[in-house]
């Protein structure tokens, strides 16, 4: 439905020509993200200081208009796709790294600043911080804080609620608040700050984050090992997380996908079934007895080879099996979906066993790797034609099912949004969930913020 005219004209109190847009490119622009999903909203605005959000915020209540946030549209579960029409509020020209406090440990920043951004500014001061998503490069802070983003250092530095300590917001009511600390350490009330954190967009709109950074390692050393099969990598990874040095990276491969990364230049061996790729960091010191420590868990029955870089070229080298997965699968499959599950550590042989059975029943590719150290395995279902984009929909209710009956829950990085929506009911207690929709009311009383995501009907 096209906005009133008294809704428009209070925009443009708000907004700058250029900072307000109805047109329809624009609107195209900003109708879809990575989930290939796609909704026109009525109208796009780009807020660049947190009074306008205010301001924003409440003149949308006042006309009951649906609200949704945007970063760079990197989400692959159509978080940020307008589907009740309304107004995109993208956030990419609130952009400001606000100030760095090396010796606090903290950076300030406006939602819209680039995760890689960020990254190249810290290390000027040794310092970074920890969530390293794959689109670190065009992905934006307040993203990240939306999803609860992680990346393949989550497994020894958390993912992104772990390292938030503040944030300046304003909820779906229209009221700005500030909740959290600019410290390490608070037990001041309820914390409001991990509400927020993997809330979509659907509680309150952030305009400003206290993030909590970590010095950088003096060295880091990446392995590689192989395995004649899945089991052998998901003992190996289990008794490396067993032992008290924890790698800052620990990725797993299965066979599907190594089949995949040798045929698009990925240089593995034949005759192995899966793959971790390691990373261990820390001072020059110590790394050594690091290094032994990793190795000696990794050698199961089963290993193939344990092969380490002996440099930063070799390191890079032996990354590029990862790195060539994404371009290959979408050579395969347009289409692909790719689901972040996360089941216990010990379960994932099993889950891998029913993916395969799963792949065999409704004649469809099923790849998986992903974040061994912490099971959060990247599911990816391939669909080459009508049929079996038919059949994949099918099988990822089975996918989900799997997960849910091995203790495991629906995402670890990636979230909900539309995509995982009609799960929840099978993943969270029903109290549980009229509570999250009790906090909804709270914050956005009118349901405007980001309707029709995360949660589902009641």
């Amino acid at each position: 439905m096209p906005l009133s005219t008294i809704l428009q004209s209070a925009l443009r109190e708000i907004f700058a020509v250029d900072a307000f847009a109805q047109d329809e490119a624009t609107r195209a622009a900003y109708s879809y993200d990575n989930s290939r999903r796609a909704a026109l909203p009525d109208a796009v605005v780009f807020p660049t200081t947190h009074e306008q959000v205010v301001a924003l915020m409440q003149v949308c209540r006042e006309h009951r208009t649906p609200l949704i946030a945007r970063g760079r549209g990197t989400n692959t579960t159509g978080a940020t796709v307008p589907d009740s029409g309304g107004i995109v509020a993208s956030f990419e020209r609130m952009n400001r790294i606000l100030s760095i406090e090396p010796d606090d440990r903290i950076a300030v920043v406006e939602p819209g600043v680039l995760n890689a951004d960020l990254q190249r500014a810290l290390a000027e001061y040794d310092l970074f911080w920890p969530p390293d998503p794959t689109s670190a490069p065009y992905c934006t802070i307040g993203g990240n804080l939306a999803c609860n983003a992680g990346g393949p250092r989550a497994v020894k530095y958390g993912a992104t609620r772990e390292n938030l300590l503040g944030l300046s917001a304003v909820a779906g009511s229209g009221q700005p608040f500030r909740c959290g600390t600019r410290t390490t350490k608070g037990s001041v009330g309820y914390d409001l700050t991990r509400y927020l954190i993997g809330s979509e967009g659907t509680l309150a709109l952030i305009t400003e984050a206290t993030l909590k950074l970590t010095p950088k390692p003096s060295v880091i050393r990446t392995l590689r090992a192989d395995y004649i099969d899945i089991a052998a990598a998901a003992e190996a990874v289990a008794r490396i997380m067993a032992q008290p040095v924890t790698p800052c990276a620990l990725e797993f491969m299965d066979d599907s996908a190594l089949k995949l990364a040798r045929e698009h230049g990925g240089n593995i061996p034949a005759g192995i079934g899966a793959l971790l790729l390691i990373e261990v960091d820390g001072e020059e010191s110590a790394i050594a007895s690091s290094v032994d420590a990793v190795s000696h868990a990794a050698r199961v029955r089963g290993l193939v080879q344990l092969h380490a870089a002996a440099n930063a070229a070799e390191s890079a080298a032996l990354w590029n099996a990862r790195k060539a997965l994404s371009p290959a699968l979408r050579t395969i499959s347009p289409h692909k979906i790719n689901e972040d599950v996360v089941v216990p550590v010990s379960r994932v042989p099993q889950l891998i066993e029913r993916l395969r059975a799963l792949a065999n029943q409704y004649a469809l590719p099923i790849v998986s790797f992903g974040h061994a150290g912490n099971g959060n395995l990247h599911v990816n279902l391939l669909p080459r034609d009508e049929a079996e984009r038919e059949r994949a929909h099918a099988c990822l209710a089975e996918v989900f099912k799997a997960v849910i009956e091995l203790d495991g829950t629906l995402s670890g990085e990636h979230g909900i949004g539309t995509a995982k929506r009609d799960f929840m009911a099978q993943a969270i207690d029903a109290h549980a969930l009229e509570l999250m929709r009790g906090i909804k009311r709270v914050f956005d009383p009118d349901g405007i913020l980001n309707p029709g995501k995360l949660l589902p009907d009641a």
